[in-house]
C-alpha cells in the first residue's frame, strides 16, 4: 500500500495516520511524502511543499522495487504535486487509487491551495477508483451550495470522472456516507461519537479503504468497513493528547488491558 500525502508533525494525521490504517488492516504501508508540516492539535504553523521531482522519485522506487498493489491520495496542496502525482500514478500501473481530497485540517489550517483546485478535479479525479471527500470539500470540488444533499454532491462529483464517491457525513447532523458509484445509491450509516477525538479520522477512513480493495474487497464493502474502522478509531481517541482535537486512536490502545508489546 502506497500512500502520497503530507507530513504531519503531531503524528495525528497524513501519513502518520494512514500508516498506523494500514497497518491495523494488515497491509505493509509505504509512503511518497508531498509536503512536510509544522502541525500541531491547535494550528498547521508552517506548510513546506516537496518539488514535484521529489515526489515521483519516491513512487518510482518503491514501485520498481516492492510494487503497489493500491494508492491512497491525501493532502497534496499546490498544482506542482498535483501534476507530479498524475505521472506517479504511471509507474504504479493498473493499482486502485483512493483520492481524499484534503481541503482543510481538522484544527482548520488550509492544506490546498484555491488555484489548485480545478487541477485536482481535472488531472486526478477522473483516474480514481475512489473519492472520499467530506460534505464541505464535496461542495466545493461540485460547485454547489450548501442546500445540495448528500446524494446530489455525490452525484455530481462522480460526474467529475471517479468511477465511484463516498461523500464522508462527519460534518453532518447524522454520521452517514452517502456512496454512488454511478448506479447505485448507498446510505453507509455510522455512529457518531461527540466525546471521542477526531484529528486523522478523514485520513484513517480513506486508508482503510484502500486497504480494504487492496484486500480484494469492492468498492462498497470497503466503504463500509472503512467507516466502522474510523468511527472507532474516533470513539477510542486519544482524548487530552494537546490542546486541540486529539488523534484518533486506530488500534484501540487505551481500550486494551495489556500493552501489545
Amino acid at each position: 500500500m502506497l500512500s502520497i500525502a503530507g507530513s504531519d508533525s503531531g503524528g495525528g494525521a497524513g501519513i502518520q495516520a494512514d500508516l498506523k490504517a494500514f497497518a491495523r488492516a494488515g497491509v505493509h504501508g509505504m509512503t511518497a511524502i508531498t509536503a512536510i508540516t509544522a502541525q500541531s492539535t491547535v494550528a498547521v504553523d508552517a506548510v513546506y511543499p516537496l518539488p514535484g521531482a521529489a515526489i515521483v522519485a519516491q513512487v518510482r522506487a518503491v514501485a520498481e522495487d516492492i510494487g503497489v498493489d493500491a494508492v491512497k491520495i491525501g493532502m497534496l496542496g499546490t498544482t506542482e504535486a498535483i501534476a507530479a502525482v498524475g505521472d506517479a500514478l504511471d509507474l504504479v500501473a493498473d493499482a486502485p487509487v483512493v483520492l481524499d481530497p484534503v481541503m482543510v485540517s481538522e484544527s482548520g489550517g488550509t492544506l490546498l491551495a484555491p488555484d489548485a483546485i480545478e487541477s485536482l478535479a481535472a488531472q486526478l479525479l477522473p483516474r480514481a477508483t475512489v473519492v472520499t471527500p467530506n460534505l464541505p470539500e464535496a461542495r466545493v470540488l461540485a460547485g454547489l451550495g450548501e442546500d445540495t444533499s448528500a446524494e446530489q454532491l455525490a452525484r455530481a462529483v462522480q460526474a467529475l470522472g471517479p468511477s465511484a464517491v463516498v461523500v464522508t457525513g462527519g460534518h453532518s447532523d447524522q454520521l452517514v456516507d452517502t456512496f454512488f458509484d454511478g448506479e447505485t445509491v448507498v446510505a453507509i450509516p455510522g455512529e457518531r461519537h461527540t466525546d471521542g477525538a477526531a484529528h486523522g479520522s478523514g485520513c484513517t477512513h480513506s486508508s482503510t479503504l484502500a486497504a480494504r480493495i487492496a484486500l480484494g474487497d469492492d468498492p462498497l464493502t470497503a466503504a463500509r468497513r472503512a467507516r466502522e474502522v474510523a468511527g472507532a478509531a474516533v470513539r477510542d481517541g486519544l482524548r487530552g493528547v494537546g490542546a486541540g482535537a486529539g488523534p484518533v486512536d486506530v488500534f484501540g490502545l487505551l481500550r486494551r488491558k495489556t500493552p501489545l508489546a
